[in-house]
């Protein structure tokens, strides 16, 4: 009896995991990519790299004061410019004016913080973003990939739910650094929250302090506006 619940665990944790890979789907490439935002940069996941694709696979214009991203591949975008040190909040605000319209599956958008040695093998970063589906999630790369929270999406009530595929949804997400707590909100609410050594740790984030910028998954259409850093609360 105990093999047979030891084969059912393991049944159910490799189908869930193909399930989760199943959803990832290739990555189209966009037309008339690159990054044309002066004084900004960004790159693609490694995985991305692999499957022949580049910056130019995914697209950053600017739109009046907004930002407009398109993937493509996933990809981090940043300006070099833009550092917070100390207690701080990173936030924006991201629309997805037709929810899944370039992807058959939620695909997640939001604020990167504490990027240092952006752009190599050494780099590391942390992100928070949202998906059109209620859910969220806390990732980053220290400078192999780490998770915050479980691999899973986590639905929380905070997050924005579109009516239906191809219907606008918005979210309003920030990283706030104050103290010794990293914390992340969505909408105006606290959805997770770590302790600093939580995140600044080997493998993980070298400091909260460094480059801020965005972070879009593979697939994806938004506009950002009111992308900024203020003190924190």
């Amino acid at each position: 009896m105990k093999n047979k619940v030891v084969v059912l665990a393991f049944s159910v944790f490799f189908m869930g995991l193909s399930n989760i890979l199943a959803q990832e789907g290739p990555s189209t490439s966009v037309s008339g990519g690159g990054v044309l935002v002066k004084g900004w940069t960004g790159q693609i996941d490694a995985k991305e790299k692999t499957a022949g694709l580049t910056l130019n696979s995914a697209k950053l214009v600017k739109e009046g004061k907004n930002l407009h991203v398109t993937t493509g591949p996933a990809v981090t975008y940043w300006n070099p410019e833009n550092i917070a040190t100390g207690d701080y909040t990173v936030s924006a605000t991201f629309l997805e004016p037709k929810y899944m319209s370039i992807n058959d599956h939620p695909h997640p958008y939001g604020i990167m913080i504490a990027g240092n040695d952006l752009g190599t093998e050494q780099q590391s970063y942390l992100y928070c973003a949202a998906y059109g589906n209620g859910t969220f999630i806390v990732r980053g790369f220290g400078p192999t990939p780490f998770q915050l929270g479980g691999r899973a999406p986590k639905a929380d009530a905070a997050v924005n739910k579109a009516a239906g595929v191809g219907q606008p949804v918005t979210q309003e997400i920030a990283i706030t650094v104050k103290g010794d707590t990293v914390s992340c909100s969505i909408n105006k609410r606290v959805v997770a929250s770590f302790a600093r050594s939580e995140v600044v740790a080997a493998g993980k984030l070298k400091s909260t302090d460094g480059v801020y910028g965005i972070r879009f998954a593979h697939n994806t259409d938004a506009t950002i506006t009111d992308f900024k850093k203020t003190k924190a609360p």
